[in-house]
C-alpha cells in the first residue's frame, strides 16, 4: 500500500520542518499531532536518507537537510515504503495466475498504467509547491 501512515507522518513532519529551523521531536509530534515512538522512527529514517539532519544539545533537533523545492512526494514515500505499489500485484515477482504471458490480464495492465501516472505526479510535486 503506497500511502501508509508511516508516509502520511513523515510528509507531516517535513511540513512541520519547513521553517528551516531545528524542532525537537516531541515539538514536531505536538504540532503535526503525530506519536512519538514512531515519529523518532521516522526521523531516524528521514535522516539516514539525507532528508534531515540532526542537532545535539538542548536546542537540538532536526531540521531539513535540502530546500522544500527540492524534496518531492515520491522521495518521501519511496523513503519510507521503498515499493511504493498501488497495488500487490505490481510488485516485481508477484505471481498472478490471471496474468500469464500467454493471456495477459486486463485489470493488471491498467493497474500498471495508474501506477505510472501515480509515479510521474508524485515526482512532479515538491514540498515547496504544495505548501507554497
Amino acid at each position: 500500500m503506497l500511502f501508509t501512515r508511516e508516509c502520511d507522518y513523515a510528509i507531516r513532519m517535513i511540513r512541520a520542518l519547513s521553517s528551516q529551523e531545528a524542532i525537537s521531536v516531541p515539538k514536531i509530534c505536538q504540532m503535526e499531532h503525530l506519536p512519538s515512538a514512531m515519529a523518532y522512527k521516522i526521523a531516524r529514517k528521514l535522516e539516514k536518507s539525507g532528508l534531515l539532519k540532526s542537532y545535539r544539545g538542548s536546542a537540538g533537533g532536526y531540521a531539513l537537510a535540502r530546500s522544500l523545492s527540492s524534496i518531492s512526494l515520491y522521495d518521501i514515500c519511496k523513503i519510507i515504503s521503498p515499493d511504493i505499489l498501488t497495488f500487490e500485484c505490481m510488485k516485481k515477482g508477484h505471481y498472478c495466475p490471471m496474468n500469464r504471458s500467454d493471456a495477459p490480464c486486463k485489470v493488471h495492465d491498467e493497474f500498471s498504467r495508474l501506477q505510472k501516472i501515480l509515479i510521474q505526479e508524485l515526482k512532479g510535486k515538491s514540498m515547496a509547491d504544495i505548501l507554497g
